[in-house]
């Protein structure tokens, strides 16, 4: 019988430990998929901090590493300096890259560290209890925000890609989700476009994705991609913030 779809080889035969409509596994596959296809994987090395995507360097099949919380870009960047003929590619969630790795986050940028930062915003800690995180929006209940947050008390939300696109150095921004088959699509093209950069040289990229929590927002999978079309999109719109590439023609 002929195989029409299947695990692809960018990915281990390990069942992922993700809650159930969790976005972080459909992301695995796109990238899984995009090792294969660009023939990149077997000079690939993802680096992965802590919170939901700490197991991630189970779940790929290239060479992983494990780091402290926040530092995966400082990390990324003594790789890919040591070895800049691989390709180096950070994992992280918002908790992780927003909160405690905000400067590692900022500096590599500035820098146009030729390395991929791949951000996966659900808006909330979920790995830890549903926390209020950096990306949690004005008014949306968590643990620690039990009545919404509170703008006044706990201040705004931070826009990575905003932040980042008034520096100088990012060579690349794009902002995604993985709620709807379009979407997905167009996410794929992101990481794949953030990771031929990195083959060209041309220096640092972020591909910021909107993603379901639905645990960690107390909803079902299917409300948890009706909020994300509804209001996570709203507050931070989708599209390329940056492309210097296009900005050259």
């Amino acid at each position: 019988m002929k195989l029409l779809f299947g695990r692809p080889a960018g990915l281990t035969d390990i069942n992922q430990r993700y809650c159930p409509g969790c976005g972080h596994g459909i992301v695995h596959r796109l990238i899984g998929e995009l090792l294969v296809e660009m023939n990149i994987r077997e000079k690939t090395i993802g680096v992965a901090p802590v919170g939901c995507s700490v197991f991630a360097d189970e779940y790929f099949n290239c060479d992983m590493i494990q780091v402290p919380h926040g530092r995966a870009p400082a990390v990324a960047t003594g790789i890919k300096r040591t070895r800049p003929d691989c390709m180096v590619f950070t994992y992280q969630g918002d908790g992780d890259l927003a909160a405690i790795g905000t400067a590692e986050m900022i500096h590599v940028a500035a820098r146009n560290e030729n390395i991929t930062i791949i951000f996966i915003n659900n808006a909330i800690y979920g790995m830890t209890g549903g926390q209020l995180a950096p990306t949690t929006l004005p008014g949306m209940r968590s643990t620690t925000s039990v009545k919404g947050r509170d703008v006044v008390t706990q201040g705004y939300p931070i826009k990575v890609c905003e932040l980042l696109n008034a520096l100088d150095g990012p060579y690349y921004l794009e902002r995604v989700a993985v709620d709807i088959p379009r979407n997905i699509i167009k996410t794929k093209k992101a990481i794949k476009t953030a990771f031929q950069y990195q083959l060209d040289n041309k220096g640092f990229s972020l591909i910021e994705i909107l993603s379901m929590c639905p645990t960690g927002w107390g909803v079902t999978p299917v409300q948890a991609k009706k909020w994300i079309a509804e209001v996570m999109a709203n507050y931070y719109p989708l599209g390329e913030l940056r492309n210097r590439a296009k900005e050259a023609k």
